[in-house]
C-alpha cells in the first residue's frame, strides 16, 4: 500500500487507517508508545532486528501522519523523546478490537494444530 493512500480522500476509510500503520514495525511502535514516551534507543532495544535507519524512518512517517510527537531537548548530547499524540492514542484504541480478534484467531489456529 502506498503512503499516498493515508491522505487520499477518495479511498475507503479502512484503507486510509491501514496506510498509516502499514509496514513491519509501525503497529509494534504504536503498541510500545502506548505505555508512555520513549527515547529512540529504548525503542530499538525493545525491537530486535530493527535498524536505526528503519526506526527513524518509521517514526518520522508516524510523526508526519500525526500519530507521534517528537520532542527534542536542548541538552548535550541531544535527547529526543517520542510519544503518542491524541490521534495516535485514538488509533490505538480503534485497533484494540482488531488485536483481540487476531489473538482469538491465533488461539484457534494453535488449538487446530494441536488437535491434528
Amino acid at each position: 500500500m502506498t503512503r499516498s493512500r493515508a491522505q487520499d480522500t477518495e479511498v475507503c476509510g479502512v484503507s486510509a487507517a491501514v496506510a498509516v500503520v502499514d509496514g513491519k514495525w509501525k503497529t509494534l511502535l504504536l503498541w510500545l508508545l502506548e505505555s508512555g514516551p520513549h527515547r529512540p534507543g529504548e525503542l530499538r532495544r525493545r525491537i530486535p532486528g530493527i535498524s536505526e535507519k528503519v526506526l527513524t524512518q518509521a517514526l518520522r512517517e508516524m510523526e508526519s501522519d500525526g500519530l507521534v510527537h517528537r520532542e527534542v531537548h536542548d541538552v548535550m548530547p541531544p535527547k529526543t523523546v517520542y510519544s503518542l499524540t491524541g490521534e495516535g492514542r485514538e488509533l490505538s484504541v480503534a485497533l484494540a478490537p482488531l488485536s483481540d480478534w487476531g489473538h482469538r484467531r491465533l488461539d484457534r489456529l494453535a488449538r487446530e494444530r494441536a488437535a491434528s
